[in-house]
């Protein structure tokens, strides 16, 4: 890279992480991280006419009682299911709750082997699962801000209620480097279960093949707690990733994981509403971006746990679009001529339909789930941009 353009890349960049961290202790939430002292240990007394006397006597009994982690994993899928509490916020089940939960109070990684559920716990260890257990469904918070961790693709991140869960299906994108839009090296991760060392076979999710080198610069846009941008680095290793947010409080959180994953020297966070301080010159093979898709009437119904999460980072006006207007717009002037953008709208999939009916958008599919995201490439964007611009005029 020649010195002008790290110049360039500079220029309202956040280069100085340090400064964005002056309010949290960055140490402390890396300890987090790796699991040493994120656990609940306040006794639950919020008991609003008598509706968690139930619960705090079965934890009482669970605790007498229960001895291994396969059993209290089965009483916190009883217990979360008794108390209706909502499971889409980093896990996608009641089981996968359940066990994240007990494992995470055992501090060891949130996928359990078979060989330790039969493990038994000690006494103190019992407490700290049930103190857990009793918190996330009295409070009603979703686990990873009671924790201050989430996975994504793999990999742990610090979240707290600044930013985000990470759950975006854009992940299985990212294992498998966007194949076949682009060429994959040896840091790709097939999907595919007959998929084998010698003969990788990727599942496609509806990206056109056209095979291309590598992208050289990718952009997250909305990168909040920086997931996405973190692990698109972690993925294409010889991309520069810059990653922008319109929070400063969001990137404050996305400092602390680039430091923890040590991106440092490939990762530029950026304080920007959208494109706005993104640098002209800043040309993209791929932006990925999952804005604010949330509707108004969406907006209304939230579960408890929902309410938790910063609502500037779920609303985006009556039909959810009112972000993805701007983005479809202004990302041509940021990508490259083959560029691609990856755009995730969610349940909005079909007010975005309405809003384009000419436009054949490429909708993804994915094997473990997951929906609303779409692929247009450069070509296409600069082919609807009227349209777009009429919508964007709309919302001003």
């Amino acid at each position: 890279m020649s010195t002008n353009d790290t110049e360039s890349r500079s220029t309202n960049n956040i280069d100085d992480q340090s400064t964005l961290s002056t309010n949290i202790d960055p140490q402390a939430l890396l300890a987090q991280i790796q699991g040493s002292s994120a656990t609940v240990d306040d006794v639950i007394s919020l008991q609003q006419d008598g509706q968690f006397d139930a619960l705090i006597a079965d934890c009482d009994e669970a605790l007498s009682s229960l001895l291994t982690i396969r059993d209290f994993i089965r009483f916190s899928v009883t217990q979360l299911r008794n108390y209706d509490v909502v499971v889409a916020q980093g896990t996608n089940d009641v089981f996968a709750e359940a066990a994240a939960i007990v494992l995470h109070s055992l501090s060891l990684d949130w996928s359990a082997e078979e060989q330790i559920l039969d493990c038994r716990l000690t006494p103190s260890e019992k407490g700290e699962v049930l103190s857990l257990l009793q918190s996330r469904i009295i409070y009603r918070k979703p686990l990873s801000y009671l924790v201050n961790l989430a996975y994504f693709c793999d990999l742990p991140f610090y979240v707290d209620e600044r930013v985000l869960i990470p759950r975006s299906p854009i992940a299985e994108l990212i294992r498998q480097q966007f194949y076949p839009y682009f060429e994959t090296n040896e840091a790709a991760q097939p999907l595919a279960p007959e998929s084998t060392t010698d003969i990788p076979l990727f599942y496609l999710h509806g990206l056109e093949d056209k095979q291309l080198y590598q992208p050289e610069r990718i952009l997250d846009l909305c990168t909040g707690s920086g997931c996405i941008a973190i692990a698109l680095a972690s993925r294409f290793k010889d991309a520069l990733v810059d990653a922008a947010d319109i929070d400063r409080e969001a990137l404050e959180v996305a400092a602390v994981n680039v430091e923890h994953h040590g991106m440092e020297h490939q990762l530029n966070l950026i304080e920007s509403d959208l494109f706005s301080k993104i640098p002209a010159e800043n040309q993209y093979e791929l932006i990925v971006t999952n804005p604010p898709y949330v509707d108004a009437a969406a907006m209304a119904e939230l579960p408890p746990e929902f309410i938790h999460e910063p609502e500037h980072a779920l609303a985006a006006g009556q039909d959810g679009l009112d972000l993805v207007h701007r983005i479809l717009y202004e990302a041509p002037d940021y990508l490259t001529t083959e560029g691609l953008l990856v755009c995730e709208v969610g349940d909005s999939e079909w007010a975005l339909r309405q809003a384009y009916p000419e436009i054949q958008f490429d909708w993804l599919s994915f094997v473990h789930g997951g929906h609303g995201v779409f692929a247009i490439d450069r070509g296409a964007l600069m082919n609807y941009r009227e349209l777009f611009a009429e919508q964007v005029a709309q919302l001003r």
